[in-house]
C-alpha cells in the first residue's frame, strides 16, 4: 500500500530523467496497476488452494525482488518493465493478507481486524507522498523502490514466527489459468488502448488490435468462468446484493482516488512550483486523518453497520476532490491546499474500514481469499483505469499535457469528474448496502449446524482448518 502512492510523488523526477511525457508517467503507474490486477483473483486463488500463508511469504519475496529491479532500472522502458513484475508480486501477496485475517479471528471479531487492516493500508498510503518526498530530497526517486527492502524483510521475520496457515478445505481442480489469462489479455489491451491513442490515433492499427481484443476477451472471460466447475472467480459471489453494491462503491471511489493521487503530486509540482519533499508534506494531512480516524471509523461501522458511512463518506470525498480544483489559484497553502486535503481525508477515514469489511462479510468465510482479490481487483482496476481515461478526458495528452498552464487546466477538470464519480459511489451506496441483523453466537452456530471446538474461550466457531492453531495459542 505504502508503494501504491510513494511512486506518485516521484513520477516528475523520473520523467525529468527519463525524458518522458505524460505517457511514460502513465505507464509507470499502470504498467504496476495492471498485473496487479489482472492477477489478483489468481493470487486469491492460489491463496485458497496452497495455504494463504505461503502464497503471501511468496509474493512478498517476488514483491522485493522485482522493487530492487526497479531501483537499478536505467532506461524507463526497464522500470515499467520492472513495475510489472512487481506488481505480479502485489497480487500474490494482497489477497492473501486479507484472507489471513479473515480466516484467524471469530467472527465477532473480524470487523474490528479487518478494521485495523483497512487503517493500517489507509495510513501506508497517505504517508507515501510524504515519504517519498523525503526520499528524493535526501537521494533520488530510486529510493522509493529501495525501502520496500527492508520492510520485506520485516514482514518475512513477522510471517514466519507468527502467521498461522490457512486454506480452503473445500478446493478441488486444477488451477484456473485460462481464466486468469483472460483477465490480463482484458486489461493490457484496454489500457494499451486507451493510454496510446492520443499519442498513436485512435485509427492507428495496433490501437485498434488492442481494443478489440478487450472487448472480446470481457466476456470470454465470464463465460469461461460461468461453465468452470471450479472457477478462480465464483460469479455466484454476485447473487449476494451486499457483496456487487460494496463492489460497485469500491470502484467509484478507488477510481476517484487514484486519479486524484496521480495528478495532485505533479500538479503540485509543476503548477504550484513546490518540491517533492514540499508536495509530500502538503498531503501529510492524509496520513495524520487515516491514522487517527481509521480504526475508530471500523469499530464505529461494525456497532451501527456500515450502510451510513458508505453513502456519506464517498460523498465527503467528492466534496474533497471538487475542492481541489481551486489548488490550481494562486494563494498560499493553507487556503488553497489544506482545507480540500483535509475533506478529501475525512471522507476516506469514513469510507475505507466499513467497505472493505462489508465486501469481506458478505461473502462465506470458506471464499475469503477469492472475496479479498475481488475486492482488491475492483479497486486495483478502478485506480488502473482512472490513470488511463482521466487525462484523456481532462485533454492532458502529449508532452504539451506537462505545462503549467494546460496542466492547471486539465487538473481542474480531473477533479471534477472524480468527485462527481466518487459521489455516485455514495449514491449507490444508499439504494444496494443494507446493515447486517444481529443475531447472537450461539444462534449461528444452531443456524449453520457447525461443530463446536473445545477452545478456552466463549465464541463462535472456528474454522475447522485452524481448529488446531487456536487451541494451542489458547
Amino acid at each position: 500500500m505504502l508503494d501504491s502512492t510513494v511512486v506518485g510523488i516521484a513520477l516528475p523526477s523520473i520523467g525529468r530523467t527519463f525524458h518522458g511525457g505524460v505517457g511514460t508517467l502513465q505507464w509507470v503507474v499502470t504498467g504496476y496497476a495492471l498485473t496487479l490486477a489482472a492477477f489478483l483473483l489468481l493470487g486469491g486463488s492460489l491463496g485458497d488452494r496452497y495455504g494463504r500463508k505461503r502464497i503471501f511469504s511468496i509474493g512478498v519475496v517476488w514483491f522485493a525482488a522485482s522493487s530492487a529491479l526497479c531501483g537499478i532500472a536505467p532506461t524507463a522502458g526497464l522500470l515499467i518493465a520492472a513495475r510489472v513484475l512487481q506488481g505480479v508480486g502485489g497480487a500474490l501477496l494482497a489477497p492473501a493478507s486479507l484472507a489471513i485475517l479473515q480466516a484467524s479471528f471469530r467472527p465477532d471479531d473480524r470487523a474490528r481486524a479487518i478494521g485495523a487492516w483497512s487503517g493500517l493500508s489507509g495510513v501506508a498510503a497517505a504517508a507515501g507522498p510524504l515519504i517519498g518526498g523525503y526520499l528524493i530530497a535526501v537521494g533520488s526517486w530510486r529510493w522509493v523502490f529501495y525501502i520496500n527492502l527492508p520492510l520485506s524483510v520485516a514482514v518475512l521475520v513477522i510471517t514466519a514466527r507468527h502467521v498461522p496457515e490457512s486454506r480452503d478445505p473445500t478446493t478441488s481442480g486444477g488451477v484456473d489459468m485460462v481464466g486468469a489469462s483472460l483477465g490480463v489479455v482484458f486489461l493490457a489491451g484496454l489500457t494499451y488502448g486507451l493510454i496510446e491513442a492520443p499519442t498513436l490515433g485512435w485509427s492507428n492499427p495496433a490501437v485498434v488490435a488492442c481494443l478489440v481484443v478487450a472487448v472480446l476477451a470481457a466476456p470470454a472471460f465470464l463465460i469461461v468462468e460461468h461453465r468452470r466447475a471450479h472457477p478462480m472467480l465464483p460469479l455466484n459471489l454476485f447473487r449476494s446484493r451486499q457483496f456487487s453494491g460494496a463492489n460497485g462503491v469500491t470502484f467509484a471511489v478507488y477510481a476517484a482516488l487514484g486519479g486524484a493521487l496521480f495528478l495532485l503530486p505533479v500538479e503540485l509540482q509543476i503548477v504550484k512550483a513546490y518540491s517533492p519533499l514540499e508536495s509530500g508534506i502538503a498531503l501529510f494531512p492524509l496520513t495524520l486523518v487515516m491514522l487517527t480516524l481509521s480504526a475508530r471509523s471500523g469499530a464505529f461501522s461494525a456497532r451501527i453497520g456500515p450502510r451510513l458511512q458508505m453513502t456519506v463518506g464517498p460523498l465527503v470525498v467528492g466534496a474533497g476532490l471538487a475542492l481541489l480544483t481551486r489548488a490550481t489559484n494562486p494563494g498560499s497553502y493553507w487556503t488553497q491546499v489544506f482545507p480540500a486535503v483535509l475533506v478529501f481525508a475525512l471522507g476516506l477515514a469514513i469510507t475505507v474500514a466499513p467497505l472493505t469489511a462489508t465486501a469481506m462479510g458478505a461473502a462465506p468465510p470458506e471464499h475469503s481469499g477469492v472475496a479479498s482479490a475481488v475486492n482488491n481487483v475492483v479497486a486495483r482496476a478502478a485506480s488502473l483505469l482512472a490513470v488511463a481515461v482521466l487525462p484523456l478526458l481532462a485533454g492532458l495528452t502529449g508532452a504539451a499535457a506537462l505545462s503549467s498552464a494546460t496542466l492547471a487546466t486539465g487538473f481542474r477538470t480531473a477533479m471534477l469528474i472524480s468527485g462527481l464519480l466518487s459521489a455516485a459511489g455514495g449514491l449507490l451506496a444508499a439504494l444496494t448496502i443494507r446493515n447486517p441483523a444481529r443475531t447472537t453466537a450461539v444462534a449461528r452456530a444452531t443456524a449453520a449446524q457447525e461443530p463446536t471446538w473445545n477452545c478456552g474461550v466463549s465464541g463462535p466457531p472456528v474454522n475447522p482448518s485452524l481448529a488446531a492453531t487456536v487451541e494451542r495459542r489458547h
